[in-house]
Protein backbone atom coordinates (compact mmCIF):
# COMPACT_ATOMS: atom_id res chain seq x y z
CA UNK A 1 0.00 0.00 0.00
CA UNK A 2 1.60 3.53 -0.96
CA UNK A 3 2.34 5.20 2.17
CA UNK A 4 0.36 8.20 1.59
CA UNK A 5 -2.59 5.75 1.15
CA UNK A 6 -1.64 4.12 4.64
CA UNK A 7 -1.14 7.12 6.09
CA UNK A 8 -5.09 8.05 5.31
CA UNK A 9 -5.97 4.82 6.78
CA UNK A 10 -4.16 4.85 9.61
CA UNK A 11 -5.75 8.77 10.32
CA UNK A 12 -9.57 7.51 9.22
CA UNK A 13 -8.90 4.58 11.77
CA UNK A 14 -7.67 6.44 14.31
CA UNK A 15 -10.40 9.12 14.29
CA UNK A 16 -12.99 6.29 14.04
CA UNK A 17 -11.04 4.24 17.00
CA UNK A 18 -12.11 7.88 19.56
CA UNK A 19 -15.52 8.02 18.47
CA UNK A 20 -16.00 4.56 18.79
CA UNK A 21 -14.13 5.13 22.76
CA UNK A 22 -16.50 8.27 23.12
CA UNK A 23 -20.14 6.04 22.10
CA UNK A 24 -18.69 3.48 24.29
CA UNK A 25 -18.04 5.75 27.27
CA UNK A 26 -21.55 7.21 26.47
CA UNK A 27 -23.02 3.33 26.45
CA UNK A 28 -21.39 2.44 29.98
CA UNK A 29 -22.56 6.58 31.21
CA UNK A 30 -26.16 5.08 30.48
CA UNK A 31 -26.27 1.97 31.98
CA UNK A 32 -25.28 3.43 34.94
CA UNK A 33 -27.43 6.04 34.78
CA UNK A 34 -30.48 3.77 34.25
CA UNK A 35 -30.17 1.75 37.29
CA UNK A 36 -31.56 4.91 39.49
CA UNK A 37 -34.57 3.75 39.00
CA UNK A 38 -34.15 0.21 40.12
CA UNK A 39 -32.15 1.70 42.92
CA UNK A 40 -35.11 4.09 43.94
CA UNK A 41 -37.68 1.01 43.89
CA UNK A 42 -35.46 -1.35 45.88
CA UNK A 43 -34.48 1.58 48.35
CA UNK A 44 -31.24 0.32 47.80
CA UNK A 45 -29.51 3.53 48.70
CA UNK A 46 -26.39 2.70 49.29
CA UNK A 47 -26.48 0.47 45.69
CA UNK A 48 -27.21 4.32 44.34
CA UNK A 49 -24.57 5.60 46.64
CA UNK A 50 -21.97 3.47 45.33
CA UNK A 51 -22.76 4.15 41.26
CA UNK A 52 -22.73 7.43 41.90
CA UNK A 53 -19.07 6.98 42.75
CA UNK A 54 -18.80 4.61 39.75
CA UNK A 55 -20.46 7.05 37.62
CA UNK A 56 -18.02 9.64 38.14
CA UNK A 57 -14.93 7.70 38.03
CA UNK A 58 -16.05 6.29 34.57
CA UNK A 59 -14.40 9.33 32.24
CA UNK A 60 -10.82 8.90 33.43
CA UNK A 61 -11.44 4.86 32.95
CA UNK A 62 -12.81 5.33 29.11
CA UNK A 63 -9.87 7.83 28.99
CA UNK A 64 -7.09 5.81 29.70
CA UNK A 65 -8.68 2.68 27.65
CA UNK A 66 -8.58 5.01 24.70
CA UNK A 67 -4.82 5.53 25.33
CA UNK A 68 -4.11 2.11 25.68
CA UNK A 69 -5.90 0.88 22.32
CA UNK A 70 -4.25 4.41 20.22
CA UNK A 71 -0.77 3.15 21.62
CA UNK A 72 -1.44 -0.56 20.31
CA UNK A 73 -3.30 1.68 16.93
CA UNK A 74 -0.41 4.44 16.42
CA UNK A 75 2.69 2.58 17.88
CA UNK A 76 5.90 4.39 17.72
CA UNK A 77 3.75 7.38 16.20
CA UNK A 78 1.55 7.91 19.48
CA UNK A 79 2.87 11.02 19.90
CA UNK A 80 3.72 12.34 16.18
CA UNK A 81 1.88 15.96 16.09
CA UNK A 82 2.18 16.47 12.39
CA UNK A 83 -0.34 12.83 13.04
CA UNK A 84 -2.76 14.13 15.39
CA UNK A 85 -3.21 17.42 13.44
CA UNK A 86 -4.87 15.36 10.93
CA UNK A 87 -6.69 12.87 13.32
CA UNK A 88 -8.60 16.13 14.39
CA UNK A 89 -9.32 17.06 11.11
CA UNK A 90 -10.73 13.60 10.53
CA UNK A 91 -12.68 13.59 14.14
CA UNK A 92 -14.15 16.81 13.35
CA UNK A 93 -15.55 15.73 10.32
CA UNK A 94 -16.49 12.08 12.05
CA UNK A 95 -18.50 14.01 14.43
CA UNK A 96 -20.21 17.07 12.73
CA UNK A 97 -24.21 17.34 12.61
CA UNK A 98 -24.44 14.79 16.15
CA UNK A 99 -26.59 16.79 18.73
CA UNK A 100 -23.68 16.57 21.44
CA UNK A 101 -20.81 17.02 19.52
CA UNK A 102 -19.66 19.28 21.83
CA UNK A 103 -19.24 16.14 24.33
CA UNK A 104 -17.47 14.36 21.31
CA UNK A 105 -15.01 17.13 21.56
CA UNK A 106 -14.14 17.41 25.02
CA UNK A 107 -13.42 13.96 24.74
CA UNK A 108 -10.81 14.15 22.17
CA UNK A 109 -9.27 17.53 24.33
CA UNK A 110 -9.19 15.52 26.95
CA UNK A 111 -7.15 12.74 24.98
CA UNK A 112 -4.55 14.94 23.54
CA UNK A 113 -3.73 17.02 26.86
CA UNK A 114 -3.15 14.17 28.13
CA UNK A 115 -1.17 12.35 25.44
CA UNK A 116 0.87 15.32 25.12
CA UNK A 117 0.74 16.64 28.62
CA UNK A 118 -0.65 20.12 26.74
CA UNK A 119 0.01 23.54 28.79
CA UNK A 120 -2.33 26.09 28.17
CA UNK A 121 -4.50 25.73 25.13
CA UNK A 122 -3.26 24.28 21.47
CA UNK A 123 -5.51 25.53 19.20
CA UNK A 124 -4.57 23.50 16.46
CA UNK A 125 -4.62 20.00 18.63
CA UNK A 126 -8.12 20.77 20.40
CA UNK A 127 -11.32 22.06 19.80
CA UNK A 128 -11.99 25.78 21.01
CA UNK A 129 -14.47 28.00 20.59
CA UNK A 130 -14.46 30.95 23.05
CA UNK A 131 -17.01 32.67 21.21
CA UNK A 132 -19.88 29.91 20.65
CA UNK A 133 -22.35 28.49 22.93
CA UNK A 134 -22.48 24.88 22.50
CA UNK A 135 -26.70 24.47 22.37
CA UNK A 136 -27.10 27.58 20.21
CA UNK A 137 -27.90 25.00 16.79
CA UNK A 138 -29.93 22.79 18.74
CA UNK A 139 -33.70 22.99 17.37
CA UNK A 140 -34.40 19.23 18.45
CA UNK A 141 -36.83 19.41 20.94
CA UNK A 142 -36.18 17.07 24.37
CA UNK A 143 -39.16 14.34 24.44
CA UNK A 144 -42.01 15.72 26.76
CA UNK A 145 -45.50 14.63 27.47
CA UNK A 146 -48.42 17.29 28.07
CA UNK A 147 -51.08 16.56 30.23
CA UNK A 148 -54.37 18.54 29.85
CA UNK A 149 -55.73 20.22 32.93
CA UNK A 150 -58.50 22.60 31.44
CA UNK A 151 -61.40 20.31 32.98
CA UNK A 152 -60.05 18.63 35.87
CA UNK A 153 -57.16 19.01 37.07
CA UNK A 154 -56.97 16.14 40.13
CA UNK A 155 -57.95 13.82 37.25
CA UNK A 156 -55.55 15.00 34.61
CA UNK A 157 -53.16 14.45 37.44
CA UNK A 158 -54.58 11.44 38.93
CA UNK A 159 -53.74 9.65 35.11
CA UNK A 160 -50.48 11.12 34.77
CA UNK A 161 -49.24 10.18 37.91
CA UNK A 162 -50.93 6.34 37.15
CA UNK A 163 -48.76 6.61 33.87
CA UNK A 164 -45.60 7.44 34.92
CA UNK A 165 -42.61 5.67 35.93
CA UNK A 166 -41.23 4.79 39.29
CA UNK A 167 -44.93 4.19 39.60
CA UNK A 168 -46.65 5.90 42.65
CA UNK A 169 -48.73 3.79 45.53
CA UNK A 170 -52.03 3.58 43.54
CA UNK A 171 -53.88 3.46 47.13
CA UNK A 172 -52.90 7.34 47.25
CA UNK A 173 -52.69 8.56 43.91
CA UNK A 174 -56.08 10.04 44.38
CA UNK A 175 -55.96 12.01 47.36
CA UNK A 176 -51.98 13.36 46.24
CA UNK A 177 -52.91 14.22 43.01
CA UNK A 178 -56.05 16.00 44.29
CA UNK A 179 -52.81 17.89 46.54
CA UNK A 180 -50.69 18.40 43.78
CA UNK A 181 -53.81 20.39 41.95
CA UNK A 182 -54.33 22.78 44.19
CA UNK A 183 -51.11 23.39 45.24
CA UNK A 184 -50.67 23.85 41.41
CA UNK A 185 -53.54 26.07 41.47
CA UNK A 186 -52.03 28.37 44.70
CA UNK A 187 -49.07 28.71 42.98
CA UNK A 188 -50.46 30.26 39.78
CA UNK A 189 -52.82 32.00 41.56
CA UNK A 190 -50.40 34.26 43.48
CA UNK A 191 -47.96 34.56 40.19
CA UNK A 192 -51.16 36.26 38.64
CA UNK A 193 -53.10 33.74 37.09
CA UNK A 194 -56.45 32.24 37.62
CA UNK A 195 -56.46 28.82 35.68
CA UNK A 196 -54.19 25.61 35.00
CA UNK A 197 -54.41 24.15 31.65
CA UNK A 198 -51.93 21.97 30.86
CA UNK A 199 -49.06 20.42 32.93
CA UNK A 200 -45.36 19.50 30.52
CA UNK A 201 -43.03 16.72 31.90
CA UNK A 202 -39.68 15.39 30.47
CA UNK A 203 -40.14 11.93 29.49
CA UNK A 204 -37.10 11.38 31.42
CA UNK A 205 -37.20 10.80 35.45
CA UNK A 206 -34.22 12.29 37.28
CA UNK A 207 -33.01 10.18 40.01
CA UNK A 208 -30.70 11.94 42.74
CA UNK A 209 -30.39 10.75 46.89
CA UNK A 210 -33.93 8.69 47.32
CA UNK A 211 -35.73 10.89 45.26
CA UNK A 212 -37.03 10.51 41.99
CA UNK A 213 -37.88 14.24 40.15
CA UNK A 214 -40.67 14.59 37.20
CA UNK A 215 -39.53 17.83 35.67
CA UNK A 216 -41.49 20.34 33.83
CA UNK A 217 -43.89 23.24 33.55
CA UNK A 218 -47.29 23.98 34.43
CA UNK A 219 -49.13 26.29 32.35
CA UNK A 220 -52.05 28.94 33.46
CA UNK A 221 -54.11 31.13 30.99
CA UNK A 222 -51.46 33.61 30.38
CA UNK A 223 -47.94 32.44 32.46
CA UNK A 224 -46.39 29.45 33.12
CA UNK A 225 -44.50 28.43 36.07
CA UNK A 226 -41.53 25.42 36.58
CA UNK A 227 -43.58 22.80 38.20
CA UNK A 228 -41.07 19.64 39.55
CA UNK A 229 -42.79 16.81 41.24
CA UNK A 230 -40.49 15.10 43.91
CA UNK A 231 -41.47 11.59 44.68
CA UNK A 232 -39.60 9.52 47.41
CA UNK A 233 -40.17 5.90 48.59
CA UNK A 234 -40.75 5.81 52.22
CA UNK A 235 -42.99 2.66 54.12
CA UNK A 236 -46.07 3.26 52.01
CA UNK A 237 -44.50 3.01 48.47
CA UNK A 238 -44.01 5.48 46.59
CA UNK A 239 -45.77 8.89 46.49
CA UNK A 240 -45.42 12.61 45.96
CA UNK A 241 -43.66 14.65 48.40
CA UNK A 242 -43.14 18.13 47.37
CA UNK A 243 -43.94 20.24 44.37
CA UNK A 244 -41.47 22.99 43.51
CA UNK A 245 -42.44 26.10 41.38
CA UNK A 246 -40.70 28.72 43.15
CA UNK A 247 -37.57 29.36 40.30
CA UNK A 248 -35.03 29.77 43.35
CA UNK A 249 -35.70 26.15 44.86
CA UNK A 250 -35.54 25.13 41.08
CA UNK A 251 -32.16 26.50 40.63
CA UNK A 252 -30.57 25.56 44.26
CA UNK A 253 -32.24 22.11 43.04
CA UNK A 254 -29.74 22.03 40.09
CA UNK A 255 -27.15 23.83 41.73
CA UNK A 256 -23.63 24.00 42.37
CA UNK A 257 -23.89 22.48 45.62
CA UNK A 258 -26.04 19.03 45.15
CA UNK A 259 -24.85 15.91 43.64
CA UNK A 260 -25.28 14.66 40.09
CA UNK A 261 -28.83 13.86 38.82
CA UNK A 262 -29.14 10.46 37.23
CA UNK A 263 -31.41 10.77 34.11
CA UNK A 264 -31.21 8.68 31.35
CA UNK A 265 -31.23 11.35 28.17
CA UNK A 266 -30.41 10.16 24.88
CA UNK A 267 -28.90 13.49 24.23
CA UNK A 268 -27.94 15.95 26.55
CA UNK A 269 -27.85 19.06 24.97
CA UNK A 270 -31.90 19.26 24.41
CA UNK A 271 -31.95 18.48 27.84
CA UNK A 272 -29.83 21.30 28.48
CA UNK A 273 -31.73 23.96 26.42
CA UNK A 274 -34.79 22.61 27.88
CA UNK A 275 -33.73 23.38 31.48
CA UNK A 276 -32.46 26.96 30.91
CA UNK A 277 -35.98 27.68 30.22
CA UNK A 278 -36.56 27.38 33.84
CA UNK A 279 -33.33 29.11 34.67
CA UNK A 280 -32.39 31.24 32.36
CA UNK A 281 -29.46 32.98 34.69
CA UNK A 282 -28.28 29.48 35.60
CA UNK A 283 -24.49 29.10 33.82
CA UNK A 284 -24.83 26.69 30.89
CA UNK A 285 -21.25 25.02 32.96
CA UNK A 286 -23.72 23.96 35.79
CA UNK A 287 -26.44 22.76 33.94
CA UNK A 288 -23.88 20.43 32.17
CA UNK A 289 -22.37 19.32 35.53
CA UNK A 290 -25.41 18.61 37.48
CA UNK A 291 -26.91 16.42 34.66
CA UNK A 292 -23.18 14.27 35.55
CA UNK A 293 -21.38 15.21 32.48
CA UNK A 294 -18.73 16.64 34.42
CA UNK A 295 -15.94 17.33 31.84
CA UNK A 296 -18.04 19.20 29.50
CA UNK A 297 -19.14 21.49 32.35
CA UNK A 298 -15.38 21.69 33.02
CA UNK A 299 -15.05 22.88 29.53
CA UNK A 300 -18.03 25.40 29.59
CA UNK A 301 -16.58 26.88 32.91
CA UNK A 302 -13.05 27.39 30.88
CA UNK A 303 -14.74 28.82 27.69
CA UNK A 304 -16.79 31.20 29.23
CA UNK A 305 -14.30 32.72 32.15
CA UNK A 306 -11.57 33.01 29.72
CA UNK A 307 -14.03 34.63 27.22
CA UNK A 308 -15.10 36.88 30.10
CA UNK A 309 -11.56 37.73 30.86
CA UNK A 310 -10.26 38.61 27.70
CA UNK A 311 -13.03 41.18 27.52
CA UNK A 312 -12.35 42.59 30.96
CA UNK A 313 -8.86 43.00 30.96
CA UNK A 314 -9.14 46.34 32.97
CA UNK A 315 -9.89 44.39 35.86
CA UNK A 316 -7.02 41.82 36.67
CA UNK A 317 -7.29 38.50 39.01
CA UNK A 318 -7.03 39.51 42.80
CA UNK A 319 -6.78 37.62 45.96
CA UNK A 320 -10.25 36.92 46.76
CA UNK A 321 -12.03 38.66 49.64
CA UNK A 322 -12.49 37.38 53.07
CA UNK A 323 -9.24 36.10 55.65
CA UNK A 324 -6.32 34.20 53.91
CA UNK A 325 -6.79 30.54 54.34
CA UNK A 326 -3.53 28.83 56.15
CA UNK A 327 -3.94 26.21 52.90
CA UNK A 328 -4.72 27.72 50.08
CA UNK A 329 -4.22 31.36 48.04
CA UNK A 330 -7.62 32.01 47.24
CA UNK A 331 -8.20 34.53 43.58
CA UNK A 332 -10.87 35.66 41.64
CA UNK A 333 -12.16 38.28 38.59
CA UNK A 334 -14.20 41.06 40.74
CA UNK A 335 -16.82 40.71 38.43
CA UNK A 336 -17.15 36.72 37.86
CA UNK A 337 -18.50 34.36 40.13
CA UNK A 338 -15.64 31.80 40.35
CA UNK A 339 -12.71 31.64 42.62
CA UNK A 340 -9.38 29.86 42.02
CA UNK A 341 -7.63 27.82 44.77
CA UNK A 342 -3.85 27.37 44.92
CA UNK A 343 -2.41 25.06 47.53
CA UNK A 344 0.29 26.50 49.41
CA UNK A 345 4.03 25.49 49.38
CA UNK A 346 3.76 25.86 53.12
CA UNK A 347 1.01 25.64 55.84
CA UNK A 348 1.07 28.21 58.65
CA UNK A 349 2.64 26.57 61.76
CA UNK A 350 -1.32 25.27 63.05
CA UNK A 351 -1.97 23.43 60.48
CA UNK A 352 -0.67 19.68 61.18
CA UNK A 353 -1.25 18.36 57.37
CA UNK A 354 0.33 18.22 54.36
CA UNK A 355 -0.04 19.12 50.53
CA UNK A 356 -1.41 15.36 49.77
CA UNK A 357 -3.67 15.09 52.61
CA UNK A 358 -5.48 18.32 51.57
CA UNK A 359 -5.50 16.67 47.63
CA UNK A 360 -7.20 13.97 49.41
CA UNK A 361 -10.02 15.97 50.65
CA UNK A 362 -11.29 17.54 48.24
CA UNK A 363 -11.20 14.74 46.33
CA UNK A 364 -13.60 12.97 49.08
CA UNK A 365 -15.83 15.73 48.76
CA UNK A 366 -16.31 15.39 45.08
CA UNK A 367 -17.17 11.88 45.51
CA UNK A 368 -19.80 12.43 48.71
CA UNK A 369 -23.39 13.45 48.69
CA UNK A 370 -22.92 17.60 49.17
CA UNK A 371 -26.54 17.58 50.44
CA UNK A 372 -26.70 21.77 49.46
CA UNK A 373 -23.79 22.35 51.51
CA UNK A 374 -20.62 21.96 50.08
CA UNK A 375 -19.77 24.34 46.40
CA UNK A 376 -18.26 21.59 43.93
CA UNK A 377 -14.80 21.96 43.28
CA UNK A 378 -13.01 21.16 39.90
CA UNK A 379 -9.76 20.18 39.83
CA UNK A 380 -7.92 22.22 36.70
CA UNK A 381 -4.37 21.42 35.49
CA UNK A 382 -2.00 23.60 33.03
CA UNK A 383 -4.21 26.95 33.22
CA UNK A 384 -2.57 29.41 31.57
CA UNK A 385 -2.85 33.34 31.96
CA UNK A 386 -1.38 36.49 30.60
CA UNK A 387 0.83 38.08 32.98
CA UNK A 388 -0.98 41.20 32.72
CA UNK A 389 -4.28 39.57 33.67
CA UNK A 390 -3.20 39.17 37.39
CA UNK A 391 -2.46 42.28 39.91
CA UNK A 392 0.74 42.71 40.31
CA UNK A 393 1.04 41.75 44.39
CA UNK A 394 -1.01 38.29 43.42
CA UNK A 395 2.23 37.39 41.14
CA UNK A 396 4.25 38.08 43.73
CA UNK A 397 2.25 36.36 46.61
CA UNK A 398 1.53 33.43 43.92
CA UNK A 399 5.44 33.02 43.51
CA UNK A 400 6.04 33.38 47.14
CA UNK A 401 3.56 30.87 48.34
CA UNK A 402 3.10 28.63 45.74
CA UNK A 403 6.09 28.11 44.05
CA UNK A 404 5.59 23.78 43.73
CA UNK A 405 2.09 24.81 41.64
CA UNK A 406 2.44 28.05 39.34
CA UNK A 407 5.48 28.86 37.36
CA UNK A 408 6.16 32.57 36.02
CA UNK A 409 7.92 34.02 32.98
CA UNK A 410 7.78 37.50 31.44
CA UNK A 411 4.10 36.74 30.07
CA UNK A 412 2.84 34.31 31.55
CA UNK A 413 1.25 32.91 34.50
CA UNK A 414 0.84 29.42 34.45
CA UNK A 415 -1.31 27.51 37.19
CA UNK A 416 -0.09 23.89 37.17
CA UNK A 417 -2.55 22.66 39.71
CA UNK A 418 -5.71 24.36 41.07
CA UNK A 419 -9.38 24.06 42.18
CA UNK A 420 -11.92 26.13 40.75
CA UNK A 421 -15.27 26.80 43.08
CA UNK A 422 -18.13 29.13 42.51
CA UNK A 423 -17.40 32.44 44.53
CA UNK A 424 -19.92 33.01 47.37
CA UNK A 425 -19.63 36.16 50.29
CA UNK A 426 -17.73 34.67 53.37
CA UNK A 427 -19.93 34.12 55.85
CA UNK A 428 -17.73 36.60 58.82
CA UNK A 429 -18.71 39.39 55.82
CA UNK A 430 -21.87 38.63 55.15
CA UNK A 431 -23.29 39.26 58.95
CA UNK A 432 -21.66 42.08 59.17
CA UNK A 433 -22.58 43.84 56.04
CA UNK A 434 -26.45 42.47 56.49
CA UNK A 435 -29.35 43.45 58.01
CA UNK A 436 -30.15 42.36 61.58
CA UNK A 437 -32.67 40.20 59.87
CA UNK A 438 -31.10 38.87 56.79
CA UNK A 439 -27.86 38.52 59.54
CA UNK A 440 -30.05 36.07 61.78
CA UNK A 441 -31.98 34.35 59.36
CA UNK A 442 -28.42 33.43 58.12
CA UNK A 443 -27.27 32.27 61.69
CA UNK A 444 -29.84 30.19 61.92
CA UNK A 445 -28.65 28.94 58.44
CA UNK A 446 -25.44 28.16 59.94
CA UNK A 447 -26.32 26.08 62.29
CA UNK A 448 -28.90 23.98 59.60
CA UNK A 449 -25.57 23.41 57.41
CA UNK A 450 -23.67 22.00 60.43
CA UNK A 451 -26.64 19.39 60.95
CA UNK A 452 -27.39 18.26 57.57
CA UNK A 453 -23.58 17.72 56.93
CA UNK A 454 -23.53 16.06 59.72
CA UNK A 455 -26.38 13.74 58.73
CA UNK A 456 -24.60 13.56 55.57
CA UNK A 457 -21.49 12.17 57.43
CA UNK A 458 -19.60 14.99 57.43
CA UNK A 459 -18.11 16.60 60.13
CA UNK A 460 -16.20 20.22 58.95
CA UNK A 461 -13.82 20.12 61.39
CA UNK A 462 -13.23 23.94 61.57
CA UNK A 463 -16.69 25.70 62.17
CA UNK A 464 -15.08 29.41 61.56
CA UNK A 465 -17.24 31.60 60.11
CA UNK A 466 -14.73 32.25 57.38
CA UNK A 467 -15.19 28.58 56.00
CA UNK A 468 -18.95 29.46 54.96
CA UNK A 469 -20.51 31.06 52.68
CA UNK A 470 -23.69 32.79 51.56
CA UNK A 471 -24.53 31.76 47.87
CA UNK A 472 -27.01 34.54 45.83
CA UNK A 473 -29.95 32.10 46.85
CA UNK A 474 -29.39 32.83 50.06
CA UNK A 475 -27.89 29.59 51.43
CA UNK A 476 -25.27 28.88 53.82
CA UNK A 477 -22.58 26.37 52.42
CA UNK A 478 -18.68 25.07 53.74
CA UNK A 479 -16.21 25.28 51.11
CA UNK A 480 -12.59 24.84 53.02
CA UNK A 481 -12.36 20.93 52.99
CA UNK A 482 -8.70 20.08 54.39
CA UNK A 483 -10.50 19.02 58.06
CA UNK A 484 -13.50 17.47 57.12
CA UNK A 485 -14.00 14.60 58.19
CA UNK A 486 -16.53 11.42 58.28
CA UNK A 487 -18.70 11.29 61.62
CA UNK A 488 -18.41 8.00 61.71
CA UNK A 489 -14.76 8.01 62.13
CA UNK A 490 -14.51 10.46 65.01
CA UNK A 491 -15.40 10.03 69.20
CA UNK A 492 -17.39 12.57 70.26
CA UNK A 493 -16.45 13.12 74.17
CA UNK A 494 -17.25 15.05 77.26
CA UNK A 495 -14.91 17.02 78.86
CA UNK A 496 -13.50 15.22 82.45
CA UNK A 497 -14.31 16.94 84.98
CA UNK A 498 -11.10 19.19 86.52
CA UNK A 499 -9.63 17.24 89.38
CA UNK A 500 -8.27 20.90 90.83
CA UNK A 501 -8.08 24.84 90.10
CA UNK A 502 -5.40 24.32 88.59
CA UNK A 503 -6.13 21.53 85.84
CA UNK A 504 -9.90 23.92 85.34
CA UNK A 505 -7.52 27.30 84.44
CA UNK A 506 -4.79 25.72 83.03
CA UNK A 507 -3.79 26.74 79.59
CA UNK A 508 -3.92 22.79 77.95
CA UNK A 509 -6.10 20.48 78.33
CA UNK A 510 -5.88 17.92 81.84
CA UNK A 511 -7.40 15.12 79.84
CA UNK A 512 -5.49 12.81 76.67
CA UNK A 513 -6.60 13.81 73.70
CA UNK A 514 -6.01 11.78 70.94
CA UNK A 515 -6.39 11.97 66.99
CA UNK A 516 -10.35 11.72 66.08
CA UNK A 517 -11.63 13.21 69.71
CA UNK A 518 -14.38 15.93 69.16
CA UNK A 519 -15.10 17.36 72.51
CA UNK A 520 -18.37 19.30 71.29
CA UNK A 521 -18.92 21.18 74.45
CA UNK A 522 -15.76 23.17 73.06
CA UNK A 523 -17.62 24.04 69.85
CA UNK A 524 -19.01 27.75 71.21
CA UNK A 525 -15.40 29.04 71.77
CA UNK A 526 -15.30 28.00 67.98
CA UNK A 527 -18.50 29.67 67.02
CA UNK A 528 -16.65 33.21 65.98
CA UNK A 529 -20.57 34.97 66.26
CA UNK A 530 -21.74 38.27 68.13
CA UNK A 531 -23.30 37.66 71.91
CA UNK A 532 -26.39 38.53 70.18
CA UNK A 533 -25.71 35.58 67.09
CA UNK A 534 -24.40 32.94 69.63
CA UNK A 535 -27.48 33.13 71.69
CA UNK A 536 -29.89 32.73 68.99
CA UNK A 537 -27.66 30.25 67.48
CA UNK A 538 -27.70 28.38 70.82
CA UNK A 539 -31.47 28.48 71.05
CA UNK A 540 -31.78 27.01 67.80
CA UNK A 541 -29.15 24.74 67.27
CA UNK A 542 -28.08 23.91 71.34
CA UNK A 543 -27.81 20.63 70.58
CA UNK A 544 -24.59 20.34 68.85
CA UNK A 545 -23.01 21.30 71.72
CA UNK A 546 -24.03 17.92 73.63
CA UNK A 547 -21.71 14.67 72.57
CA UNK A 548 -25.11 12.50 73.29
CA UNK A 549 -26.82 14.35 69.57
CA UNK A 550 -23.36 13.51 67.86
CA UNK A 551 -23.53 10.18 69.46
CA UNK A 552 -27.04 9.05 68.16
CA UNK A 553 -26.34 10.43 64.50
CA UNK A 554 -23.38 8.39 64.71
CA UNK A 555 -25.51 5.02 65.39
CA UNK A 556 -27.96 6.35 63.06
CA UNK A 557 -25.68 6.27 60.68
CA UNK A 558 -24.06 3.26 61.02
CA UNK A 559 -27.47 1.51 60.64
CA UNK A 560 -28.08 3.86 57.12
CA UNK A 561 -24.85 4.86 55.71
CA UNK A 562 -26.55 6.82 52.91
CA UNK A 563 -28.25 9.44 55.25
CA UNK A 564 -30.98 11.76 53.68
CA UNK A 565 -31.44 15.19 54.02
CA UNK A 566 -34.26 16.99 52.84
CA UNK A 567 -33.17 19.21 49.48
CA UNK A 568 -36.38 21.70 49.52
CA UNK A 569 -38.04 23.58 52.24
CA UNK A 570 -40.50 22.18 54.34
CA UNK A 571 -43.15 24.82 52.81
CA UNK A 572 -42.67 22.81 49.44
CA UNK A 573 -43.50 19.54 50.95
CA UNK A 574 -47.30 18.28 50.46
CA UNK A 575 -49.72 17.92 53.42
CA UNK A 576 -50.89 13.96 53.45
CA UNK A 577 -52.48 14.46 56.69
CA UNK A 578 -55.52 15.96 55.92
Amino acid sequence: MPPARARLELIQRAAALVVDAFDDYNARFSDITRRARKKFVQRDWEGQRRDARTRIGLYDECIAETIGRLETLLAERLLSRTLWLDIHAGYAGAITGKLDAELYKTFFNTLTRRLFKTRGVDPGMEFVALDIEPTEQITHPIARNIHSCSEAPAVAIQRLLAAREPGCNPDFIADDAARLAERLRHALTEAGDDRLLSIELLQVVFYRDRRAYLVGRAFGASRWLPCIIALTHGEDGIRPDALITERRQVSRLFGFTYSYFHADLPTVGDAIVFLRTLLPDKPIDELYTVLGRVKQGKTERYRHFFKHLEQARDEPLREADGKRGMVMMVFTQPTYPLVFKVVRDHFAPGKKIGREHVLTQYRLVFNHDRVGRLIDAQEYRHLEFGRDQLDARLVAELETECDRSVRVDARRVLIEHCFVQRRVRPLDLYLHEASDEEAEAMVLDYGQAIKDLARSNLFPGDLFLKNFGVTRSRRCVFYDYDEVSLITKLRFRRIPAARSEEEEFADRPWYPVEPGDVFPEHFPRFIDLSPRHREVFARAHGELFDPDWWRELQDRLRRDPAGDVQPYPDRARLDRNR
